[in-house]
């Protein structure tokens, strides 16, 4: 269900795992004027009632689709309109360039994005630094906020 017709940003969510990660970022792309994309096999149902619970009475709030055909969408789109966000890569978010209506791609919970993507588009994968080389990632639904917040602050100057 698509709401807006220029979303500040494209949050792609690929194949996510855990409805509660998903409710809370749909909260966020609400709040946020954010299209949500839910890309690929899901590891729940769009009925699920954690997923709902999670996005409260917020989700009539939120632009959103679920598109099936990860590959098919990401070879649509022209590179300089998307990022990954991976913790295999070295380039900080910060120094990312954003644009008003970019695509984020996050990967699913369990394993990231597939890695022939990030083999693919080297230079257009960008990761939130972490100092504590024991913890493997941060929640999805806190890497998404860290990352829509400071493009937001990017491309809107507030």
């Amino acid at each position: 269900m698509n709401l807006l017709s220029s979303p500040n940003l494209n949050i792609v969510l690929v194949e996510p795992q855990i409805p509660p990660n998903t409710g809370n970022i749909a909260r966020l792309c609400a709040a946020t004027q954010c299209h949500l994309i839910l890309l690929g096999k899901l590891g729940f149902e769009l009925s699920d009632r954690y997923l709902k619970r999670a996005g409260l009475d917020y989700w009539k709030f939120v632009s959103w689709e679920h598109i099936p055909n990860s590959e098919e969408f990401l070879g649509q789109l022209p590179p300089e309109k998307f990022h990954l966000l991976t913790t295999h890569a070295t380039t900080l978010y910060t120094q990312c360039n954003p644009k008003k209506s970019d695509f984020y791609f996050f990967g699913k919970e369990t394993a990231g994005l597939p890695k022939h993507w990030l083999a693919k588009y080297k230079d257009r994968c960008y990761t939130i630094p972490m100092w504590n080389s024991q913890i493997r990632s941060l929640n999805l639904s806190s890497a998404v906020a860290i990352i829509v917040y400071h493009a937001l602050h990017r491309i809107l100057n507030f």
